[in-house]
């Protein structure tokens, strides 16, 4: 029988992140896949009797009558409906995982903040118990906003499975890899790589080399998209044809399992006698996705003056505003720098985007010193950042020949909201205490002559 726990041997053992043929191409594409030959219904979505003696059921990601572009519903032909999947709920607590609002009498979030990586435990901890909440924006009660989170993961989820009515989780690894083992397939994820997990759809996390470290973006509002490229136009940047979708896989396993829901900010459990990942076929537009960062083609200056950051968004999740995201996601990687006569690093500025950023390996242009692979910085709105002294010097008197960018790839996640620290990234997490500092050799430069003081 093709479940998944033979597919997770078969990944195993061909020693590599993924098979190729466990994913579809395409981002929004309508997939249809099925473990078993004739499962899926042909030409319709409800019949009197499905194959196999499955049921037929709907999971949608979005309201019925959203436009028809917007639109996004999967059809999936399981074992058991859903509503054998969950029983009566107990309230659970997992006091490092937080949803907005949070904000702490205690905390100042107002403050440029940079982190050092976030250390390994010695203890156990899993996908859920990892989890460890650094910022929030916006309202979970109201569907808008987001959290990001650093994950620790030392151990897989055994009997235990996952999902979140709240929001999508963009997981972005920094070190170690996971298998998602979801209802609609199995994703294999490494660094380099992220992953989309769909609002409502239900997964265990397997931890295939650790500890495994990482980001996480928890997107409360609309749906992650890929931008518009306006004059750009139909080619770089994030490729459609470079995101992977997993085929259908299944389990059919008898056995106790717990599920662990994330609903309204709270945490909640219930009982199972078997598990829930019995998804035989399925058909549809909403689906877990994942998708490789080497393979995202920046767009820069090729004569002169640094483009706005947005140019390097790899996703957006739209708000109500038109041109303002409730979140982007956007990726500083290896590329080449040719501007002339040009300042050529990110320029000081003060914006009404509130910027956390990650690190995933390398150096980051702006700041050569102190944000290391696995850190983390949050500039939030209205708060004045830029390029330390170090890159100042070395951008206003450095050789203006093409040189190329190399061994850095670091992200952002980017808000309209302002996003409070937790408790736990300002008193636990290794705050550099020092990173308010890094602006302080700039010097006094206007001596009142056009040419200034550039000694």
């Amino acid at each position: 029988m093709n479940d998944l726990s033979k597919i997770s041997g078969l990944t195993r053992a061909a020693g590599i992140s993924a098979l190729h043929e466990g994913y579809m191409p395409g981002f929004g594409n309508d997939f249809e896949t099925e473990a078993l030959p004739g499962a899926l219904p042909d030409g319709m979505n409800s019949p009197q009797r499905c194959a196999y003696g499955l049921y037929g059921e709907q999971l949608s990601g979005t309201a019925f009558t959203a436009p028809s572009h917007q639109n996004e519903r999967t059809w999936c032909y399981r074992i058991r409906p859903a509503v054998k999947h969950v029983g009566r709920f107990s309230k659970i607590d997992l006091p490092y995982w937080q949803s907005a609002p949070n904000v702490d009498p205690d905390v100042i979030s107002l403050g440029q903040y940079r982190w050092d990586p976030v250390p390994h435990a010695q203890e156990s901890l899993t996908w859920l118990t990892g989890m460890r909440t650094m910022t929030t924006a916006g309202d979970v009660y109201t569907q808008v906003g987001m959290a990001s989170h650093i994950y620790l993961v030392t151990a897989s989820m055994q009997d235990e499975y996952f999902y979140s009515a709240d929001s999508e989780l963009l997981v972005v690894p920094q070190e170690g890899r996971l298998r998602f083992c979801t209802e609609l397939g199995v994703i294999d994820l490494e660094p380099k790589e992220i992953a989309i997990l769909p609002r409502g759809l239900v997964y265990r996390v397997e931890l295939i080399d650790g500890p495994a470290r990482g980001f996480v973006c928890e997107n409360y509002g609309q749906k992650f998209d890929l931008p518009g490229r306006g004059p750009i136009g139909a080619n770089c940047m994030a490729n459609r044809r470079d995101f992977k979708t997993p085929v259908a896989a299944f389990e059919e396993r008898e056995t106790r399992s717990r599920v662990v829901i994330k609903w309204q900010g709270q945490f909640h459990e219930t009982w199972i006698g078997h598990s829930p990942l019995d998804v035989v076929a399925w058909h549809g537009n909403y689906a877990p996705v994942k998708y490789d960062l080497r393979t995202y083609c920046p767009v820069g200056a090729v004569l002169f003056d640094h483009p706005d950051p947005s140019i390097f968004t790899v996703l957006t999740a739209p708000s109500g505003v038109e041109g303002t995201a409730n979140i982007d996601f956007v990726l500083f990687r290896e590329r080449w720098m040719v501007a002339e006569n040009t300042f050529r690093p990110p320029w000081y500025h003060k914006n009404v985007m509130s910027e956390l950023m990650g690190n995933i390996y390398g150096e980051y242009d702006a700041k050569p010193q102190g944000f290391v692979p696995g850190g983390m910085s949050l500039h939030n709105m209205m708060l004045p950042h830029g390029p330390d002294n170090e890159a100042f010097e070395k951008a206003s008197f450095g050789e203006l020949k093409p040189g190329k960018l190399d061994n850095t790839m670091s992200f952002m996640f980017e808000t309209r909201f302002p996003q409070h620290l937790t408790r736990f990234a300002a008193q636990e997490a290794p705050l550099q205490d020092d990173y308010i500092d890094c602006w302080d050799s700039l010097k006094k430069r206007f001596d009142g002559t056009p040419e200034g003081n550039w000694d």
